[in-house]
């Protein structure tokens, strides 16, 4: 079988698209900042040989440290993963910068720094990265997460051109509401700005999704190990929303 890096790994679609992995047979390397949530992931993956990797994406020094520990072994698959979300407001205090720096910048430092493991492996390789349904959308406050979730749209398909002729595939997965820990902080940060409850607010956003419903992590994690599995899907968006955005 094979063997994927997952970055993001601790929690919500990252801890998905891993048991997914393994289920099928599949050696997981766990990437991220939290050693107590990638221990956890760790202990629920069936199978044996996954490791972790603790390295904050923003930081190619660490990123290039953990690299080491891989002893140059062959990745078929990178799964850009991480991510962090929230408002953002001009000012003191702007996350505009640590949200960039994360979600786009780190996505392209994350795969740089293993792009030689990748090119070590044989035959169809894989780049999956994890964008959003605000890669469509606008949202007020939302400018630093909406603008590095649509920069990854234009990295990837940069990425898939430059790296076709290595027979590496690159695409992207654009997720809305996915029942993880950063929706539900989303849901009660946004219900708390306008004064209502987190389920009044889930009841209101919900009514511009068709199947009125979120998404669940593991829902996600099968479009990535169908991505995964294919040989002709190259530089494209995938919309995984439940229907919030329907692109011709």
């Amino acid at each position: 079988m094979n063997t994927y890096i997952i970055s993001g790994a601790g929690s919500g679609i990252g801890r998905a698209m891993a048991q997914k992995l393994a289920n099928a047979g599949n050696t997981c390397i766990l990437l991220g900042r939290n050693q107590t949530n990638l221990t956890e992931t760790l202990n629920s993956l069936t199978g044996s040989g996954h490791q972790i990797l603790t390295a904050d994406i923003r930081d190619i020094a660490s990123l290039q440290q953990a690299a080491q520990t891989l002893d140059n072994i062959a990745i078929n698959g990178l799964l850009a993963n991480s991510g962090i979300g929230g408002e953002n407001y001009w000012g003191e205090g702007d996350r505009w910068n640590d949200i960039i720096s994360t979600n786009l910048t780190g996505t392209y430092n994350f795969v740089n720094t293993f792009l030689p493991n990748l090119r070590k492996a044989a035959g169809t390789k894989h780049v999956i990265i994890t964008s959003s349904v605000l890669a469509r959308l606008g949202v007020a406050n939302y400018s630093a997460y909406c603008a590095s979730k649509a920069g990854l749209l234009g990295l990837m398909r940069s990425w898939a051109v430059q790296y076709a002729p290595e027979e590496i595939l690159v695409n992207a997965i654009c997720p809305g509401w996915v029942d993880t820990e950063m929706s539900q902080e989303g849901l009660q940060g946004i219900a708390d700005g306008i004064g209502i409850t987190k389920d009044e607010f889930y009841n209101i956003a919900m009514q511009s999704v068709p199947l009125r419903r979120m998404s669940q992590p593991e829902e996600i994690a099968d479009l990535v190990v169908y991505l995964l599995s294919q040989r002709s899907i190259t530089g494209q968006a995938l919309d995984i929303n439940c229907g919030a955005v329907m692109n011709s």
